[in-house]
């Protein structure tokens, strides 16, 4: 009976070790390299940038930079849902160095159940605009 008692107490402990392990976060990182070649359509441009997204439940969190854009800076927005080949309307504004050809990009939003499936299928891009440019003169998938 001893051996019995020590076995479903390992049991219970595991359980509770696995649980708390598993169960603390449901932190996801996405991430885009933007570029003119990824706008639809392409956009000739040396600029570039990247960005990280972070969904931590529905609360979407995006950090990132820009640099080299062929005038000064007008805007910075998630859109979607979108595939690669297709463009869509702004999800979100995000804050961005403005009026500059090289800055930040930065933003947290909360989505709802069906923005959050559609994040995870790949649907939503990001892209800063220029006054060259007016609708995007870089873009990455987040992916």
């Amino acid at each position: 009976m001893k051996k019995f008692g020590i076995v479903v107490l390992s049991f219970v402990v595991a359980f509770v070790l696995g649980a708390c392990n598993s169960g603390g976060s449901s932190t996801k990182t996405y991430s885009a390299t933007l570029s003119g070649a990824n706008e639809v359509p392409a956009v000739s441009t040396t600029a570039s940038g990247s960005v990280t997204a972070k969904l931590d439940g529905k609360v979407l969190t995006v950090t990132g930079s820009f640099t080299g854009l062929s005038a000064p800076s007008s805007g910075a927005h998630i859109h979607g849902p979108a595939s690669k080949t297709e463009s869509k309307g702004v999800i979100a504004p995000l804050t961005y160095t403005e009026g500059e050809t090289s800055g930040s990009i930065s933003g947290t939003i909360t989505l709802t159940d069906a923005q959050v499936t559609e994040l995870q299928d790949g649907k939503y891009y990001v892209n800063v605009h220029s006054t060259e440019h007016a609708g995007g003169e870089i873009r990455g998938q987040l992916e």
